[in-house]
Order: structure tokens, then sequence, then C-alpha cells
């Protein structure tokens, strides 16, 4: 059992040693830093406002009866809210700090 908590210990060592070596300057590849370009131009609101309007797209498909659409078109709205979270950290924090132009600029 002693040995068993050793190896694990020895793995996770490892791993850890691995992770911290794959990308040590932390940046953002390019697919992310386009993602949070075009993302960013997006006014938070929408994501909240797409996210009450698939409730009530549910709550709609629910009282004409159509259950399993309901449920389906109903667990989009999480998604839309996270994504007005992604959305709003984008706006905050933009990409990699070490690239961020100063506030009130267009890249």
């Amino acid at each position: 059992m002693a040995t068993d908590v050793k190896d694990v210990k020895t793995m996770a060592a490892d791993l850890k040693r691995k992770a911290a070596s794959y990308n040590p300057e932390r940046k953002e590849g390019p697919v992310a830093k386009a993602i949070e370009s075009e993302t960013s131009r997006l006014p938070s609101d929408a994501f909240l406002w797409a996210s009450v309007s698939t409730m009530a797209a549910s709550l709609t498909l629910k009282l004409f009866k159509q259950d399993h659409l309901a449920l389906f078109v109903g667990q989009w709205a999480a998604p839309m809210l996270l994504f007005g979270i992604y959305n709003k950290l984008v706006k905050l924090e933009g990409h990699d700090a070490t690239e961020r132009t100063p506030a009130g600029s267009r890249q």
C-alpha cells in the first residue's frame, strides 16, 4: 500500500513537471486570440437575452406539449450564460497581459 501511494506521488510530480514545461510563457494561441477578438465585440446583454429567450421558448414548447423539444431548447440557457461570462472576462482581461494595448485603443 505504501508503494502505491509513493507511485501516485511520483506520477503526480512528473505530470506537474510536464505541465509546467508545456507552455512556459503561458500565452494564448492564435485561435483563442481570434475568438476573443470577435466575441469581445458582442454586448454582454446579448447573451443574457439569448438565455432568457431560450427559457421562454422552452416554456412555450412545454405548454404546447412538446416535452422533448422543450427540454432540448431549455438546456441552451446555461451555455448562453456561460458564453456571457466568457465574453465579460474577455472584455475585462483580454488575452495575454503582456500583449495588452492601452485602455480605449483598438487593435
